[in-house]
């Protein structure tokens, strides 16, 4: 008796699952295996992260003028969807501008000066004042840097190398917004309503814990200013 051996397939309908079943992998699965990396990759930048949200130095009137950058106490803050950032400038009887630097941060490497997702803005000189703007696209951590333009050769000696070296304020900007996040965001989206008006000092250093920070000399109201 002849044998015959028939060859054994999976039906129609099962290979048709198949593709379904692995791009049904690939959409659920492999995001969840990405995504905690990433969280878990801001939750070590939100601890580690060396910045410091007040800069200035102590010695001549431009880079010992106050300026902070309105972030938490951390110095690490997520713009989120607004994308609004925000500044406190001090008093002082010579304002200077306002260099603002974004460049993507690297932990383990050499400030980042040119290149892609470097940018810079100028901002104009203005007394005391809350200053609000739009930060540039946050696609992955970005440190933001702020400091005055201080003149050179002013004083003569020493102190020109003090003012033209002043500490910046240094800031880390992350793209996903986090709990820690929805203070500064919401402060700074009420602060945008009253573009062009002033608000009051104690208001604006409760909003940001900036209270103890700020000495003698400001005014009672702050104008606040939307670049």
């Amino acid at each position: 008796m002849a044998l015959s051996f028939r060859r054994q397939s999976g039906s129609p309908s099962t290979s048709r699952r198949l593709p379904r079943a692995l791009a049904l992998f690939v959409s659920v699965v492999l995001p969840a295996v990405v995504v905690p990396e990433i969280v878990l990759a801001q939750a070590n930048l939100r601890s580690s992260f060396p910045g410091r949200r007040i800069g200035g130095g102590t010695r001549g009137e431009c880079s010992a003028r106050f300026l902070a950058n309105l972030v938490p106490a951390s110095s690490v803050y997520s713009p989120g969807a607004a994308k609004l950032i925000g500044l406190l400038e001090g008093p002082t009887a010579s304002p200077r501008p306002l260099q603002l630097s974004f460049a993507p941060y690297r932990p383990d490497a050499a400030p980042v000066t040119t290149g892609p997702g470097v940018s810079q803005r100028l901002l104009p000189a203005s007394p005391a004042s809350l200053v609000l703007i739009s930060a540039p696209p946050i696609k992955a951590p970005t440190s933001w840097e702020s400091t005055y333009r201080c003149p050179e050769g002013a004083a003569g000696g020493e102190l020109d190398f003090v003012q033209s070296a002043s500490p910046p304020a240094v800031s880390l900007l992350l793209p996903q917004a986090e709990a820690a996040d929805q203070p500064i965001q919401a402060a700074l989206q009420k602060l945008q309503k009253a573009c062009g008006r002033s608000l009051p000092l104690a208001e604006i250093a409760a909003a940001f814990n900036l209270g103890d920070a700020l000495g003698s000399g400001w005014p009672e109201q702050l104008p606040v200013r939307c670049l």
